[in-house]
């Protein structure tokens, strides 16, 4: 299981320590973040500790309305299940009981002036993302008018070519040689680079070039969805394919089918247009639109 540490998030938000320094090196596994509010009034059955805890103004405001007695019992209540860490939004300043805690037993404390909504989305956003399941391959990532492709293929075979050309025909570069793919939901996979070679694309006979600064920050962007998987093969003399390729074909990465498509090289082939057609190929199925369907229709009218 996938964790992250209480300072990278921390150091991500810029948010201000307010208690518990000595121990941001707490981690957390559990991705959207929590607001305590049935445990306040002592209701745990379904209290997820393991997430992180966010303290609205309604939190704070139901808490200094209480007693200090009560106040004590329903913050020490929730103290004792240890969850990651505490932030406070909205800037809010009262907070001497929960300081009190929050050292005695080591939890982070932490504070933001951003709103409740709006930071608890950018939290969840930013968990889920730092939290997913990933896997790096040997490839390629473009992004083809739009739609995210994985261009895969033996050492040697032209994929970083491929993609220059297609970097020339307007279309966008992610990631060379190393592609991260991280999935972020049952059916949905992000392809990204690994930080270390960003914006490099390395070309045989030429070296490494940097994509943003040859051809501008629009030719290049830091992660997109994979819904193609396009094989760059070796042509083989006599080998049959079949051009209509009605029975669709699949690779799994983490559980998330994405379509497969391979393409066989050959001198003189526009390898980058037909990536092209195969995206936009792609977007009309989205559409409800099949050529090969609507062909073999045409077939089926004419012999009846």
């Amino acid at each position: 299981m996938k964790t992250i540490t209480v300072q990278s998030l921390a150091d991500h938000f810029k948010l201000e320590v307010v208690a518990g320094g000595g121990r941001l090196d707490r981690e957390i596994s559990r991705s959207r973040a929590h607001r305590p509010g049935l445990e306040f009034v002592g209701y745990f059955e379904f209290f997820p500790m393991e997430r992180v805890q966010v303290l609205g103004r309604k939190e704070i405001t139901y808490l200094l309305q209480l007693s200090i007695e009560e106040r004590l019992l329903h913050i020490g209540n929730i103290v004792k299940y240890h969850p990651p860490c505490f932030i406070v939004t909205a800037g809010q300043q009262e907070l001497p009981y929960l300081k009190k805690f929050c050292d005695e037993e080591g939890i982070p404390l932490l504070r933001t002036p951003e709103a409740t909504v709006e930071f608890i989305a950018k939290l969840d956003g930013y968990l889920v993302k730092a939290l997913a399941p990933e896997q790096s391959i040997h490839g390629v990532c473009v992004n083809v008018s739009g739609i995210g492709i994985l261009l895969r293929g033996k050492s040697g075979i032209g994929k970083s070519e491929t993609a220059h050309t297609l970097i020339r025909r307007g279309h966008r570069f992610v990631a060379d040689d190393i592609v991260v793919l991280k999935k972020l939901g049952p059916a949905l996979l992000i392809g990204s680079h690994n930080g270390t070679t960003r914006e490099f694309l390395a070309l045989r006979s030429v070296g490494l070039i940097n994509v943003v600064r040859q051809y501008g920050r629009r030719a290049f962007q830091d992660e997109t969805r994979i819904v193609l998987d396009i094989e760059l093969t070796t042509w083989r003399e006599g080998e049959l394919s079949n051009a209509l390729e009605l029975e669709p074909r699949f690779t799994d990465y983490m559980g998330v089918q994405i379509p497969h498509i391979q393409i066989p090289l050959q001198p003189g082939r526009d390898v980058a247009g037909l990536i092209e057609a195969a995206a936009n190929n792609w977007y009309l199925k989205q559409l409800g639109y099949s050529a090969a369907e609507e062909f073999m229709q045409r077939i089926q009218n004419s012999m009846d």
